[in-house]
């Protein structure tokens, strides 16, 4: 048998195969394994595959995801015995050669508040063109997308520093930040192409 999930309904254990390239899962009768639940999303949630291993990504669902206890935003790279709680819907991931072995992130992004968040998103958006050497957003053009004064996004971008233990003597402060927040999770792709 290959990769499948557990689904737990109020009647009981189903097993459903994840037997094509994606398989939805939701409470429209269109997914491809549609389950009652009064908590779940129409479309809540894809599995995809990539060679022998699975992703999951919740698609905007009302009631979120969580794989093993921590809510996912984006792309979770599914492991054997991972379980899923979609909305209240209890579901265990069982994969052919995906062990249990897991990569760590080097450092968590520190505790953010939305605006810190939004200077980031801001600051970090022109990586998303692709450009070998792209540089980060001004000042000024961060306060421009955020409608804010620029006395305002210094204000965030020390608060940021500070978080992001980048110096005060480093003359490259900005790349340093947009590096530190991407490379510790706190900004991710997906961030930076919305609301272009």
């Amino acid at each position: 048998m290959g990769s499948y999930l557990e689904v737990w309904t109020s009647r009981g254990r189903e097993v459903q195969l994840l037997d094509s390239e994606r398989v939805t899962l939701g409470t429209d009768a269109s997914n491809d394994i549609s389950v009652e639940s009064p908590s779940l999303s129409g479309v809540h949630a894809v599995f995809e595959r990539f060679g022998t291993a699975w992703v999951m990504r919740d698609l905007g669902s009302r009631n979120g995801t969580f794989v093993n206890g921590e809510r996912i935003m984006s792309e979770h790279a599914l492991r054997d015995g991972d379980e899923l709680l979609l909305a209240k819907l209890r579901v265990v991931f069982h994969g052919v050669g995906t062990g249990p072995r897991r990569t760590e992130a080097i450092e968590k992004p520190p505790a953010l508040t939305p605006r810190e968040r939004d200077v980031l998103v801001a600051l970090c958006r022109p990586l998303v063109s692709g450009d070998a050497f792209t540089e980060p957003s001004s000042i000024r053009a961060i306060a421009e997308a955020l409608v804010v004064s620029e006395a305002a996004v210094k204000q965030h971008l020390s608060r940021l520093y500070d978080k992001f233990d980048i110096a005060a003597s480093d003359e490259r402060r900005r790349v340093r930040l947009a590096n530190a927040a991407v490379g510790r999770g706190a900004v991710v792709l997906g961030d930076l192409r919305s609301d272009q």
